[in-house]
């Protein structure tokens, strides 16, 4: 008895976990960039004091759907779009490098350039820092940075920076933290990254934005079948119940 209450109580937590993976996917379906997270379950054994007789499910994210979102043209200079497996390079909270999709740019009152979550923009010396005040920022196809001082000619025009783009193997070589920032998997850091360097192949379009990769009726689907699952789950764990007390009854009877 013992058994069949086990296995449908990890099976129902494990439900409400994929629930909750497949409701962060549809909560993010209009967050610029966002790379839908895959969920899978699969065996576990307990270990304990004794023999590992007993099997659990468990539910995991073994990786992110890289296929590039829809491109959605805003016209707006910091908006920008990074093509093919191309990758705009970021400082995290630590100061440590990390990589992202999210290209709606903006300026802070010092001039520094950063993402809409607040991660400063990598350049080919650090984070990118801007002229204060400027009139007009340019960000080119190669991720050149040229901007127009305020109060200068019209067609004066300074290269200050360029945002280090990377070229990185998706799945292969990339994985997302919990920050929402993607790293190099495993042992892929400092000079054993070989792609985290700044690629000439990367290019980047202007004025538009690459618009979450969430498929909403996929992630609905998978919500109701992950809700069922916890239904029939529930259903065996109140059958372990009834089986029980009938058990307790013949007892008595004995």
């Amino acid at each position: 008895m013992d058994k069949l209450l086990y296995v449908a109580m990890s099976g129902a937590k494990q439900n409400l976990v994929g629930i909750s993976m497949n409701a962060n996917n549809l909560a993010n379906v209009k967050t610029v960039g966002f790379k839908a997270d895959f969920e899978q379950a699969r065996t576990m054994q307990a270990f304990g004091e004794g023999l590992p007789t007993r099997v659990f499910a468990m539910e995991e994210r073994p990786g992110s759907r890289m296929q590039m979102g829809a491109i959605q043209t805003t016209d707006r200079d910091l908006d920008i779009a990074v093509t093919g497996k191309g990758w705009i390079s970021v400082q995290d909270s630590k100061g440590e490098e990390a990589y992202t999709k999210s290209g709606n740019l903006k300026i802070t009152a010092n001039g520094e350039l950063i993402t809409s979550r607040g991660n400063p923009v990598i350049g080919e010396g650090g984070p990118i820092i801007l002229p204060i005040p400027i009139e007009k920022v340019e960000i080119g196809s190669d991720g050149s940075v040229v901007v127009r001082p305020q109060g200068a000619p019209a067609n004066f025009l300074e290269t200050v920076d360029r945002i280090k783009l990377i070229e990185a193997d998706d799945n292969r070589n990339m994985t997302k933290m919990n920050d929402g920032l993607f790293r190099p998997k495993g042992d892929l850091v400092g000079d054993d990254c070989g792609f985290c360097d700044a690629s000439p192949n990367v290019r980047i379009i202007s004025g538009a934005l690459e618009m979450s990769n969430v498929n909403p009726v996929e992630e609905m689907v998978a919500m109701i079948s992950h809700h069922r699952q916890f239904e029939m789950q529930v259903k065996m764990m109140s059958k372990a119940e009834e089986n029980d007390e009938r058990h307790n009854n013949l007892l008595r009877i004995t």
